[in-house]
């Protein structure tokens, strides 16, 4: 299984990224390499391998939840770049 052209430039145009026609026969190549040496993993006998979700035997470790104070709305505004209605206003980042 590889990654055609086709398939890096509905990448490229997702990620909004301009590539030159070398990039796109480079990343073609490269991407194909990857997932031909990822599926290697498909010739492992896995018959007797117990499925895990993480290596290390862990539970779910939380701190003790304590009511603490939080910052003064004051020293709050008195940091925030811009401050309106008691919110810290920030720049637009998605379209």
């Amino acid at each position: 299984m590889g990654i055609n052209q086709k398939e890096i430039i509905r990448v490229a145009e997702l990620a909004r990224l301009e590539l030159t026609e070398d990039e796109k026969t480079e990343f073609s190549k490269q991407l194909s390499d990857i997932i031909n040496y990822v599926n290697k993993v498909n010739e492992l006998d896995t018959e007797n391998i117990k499925p895990t979700d993480h290596i290390i035997d862990l539970k779910n470790v939380f701190r003790k939840d304590e009511v603490k104070d939080s910052i003064d709305v004051s020293e709050a505004e008195r940091m925030a770049p811009r401050f309106k209605d008691g919110h810290i206003v920030t720049p637009i980042i998605v379209e």
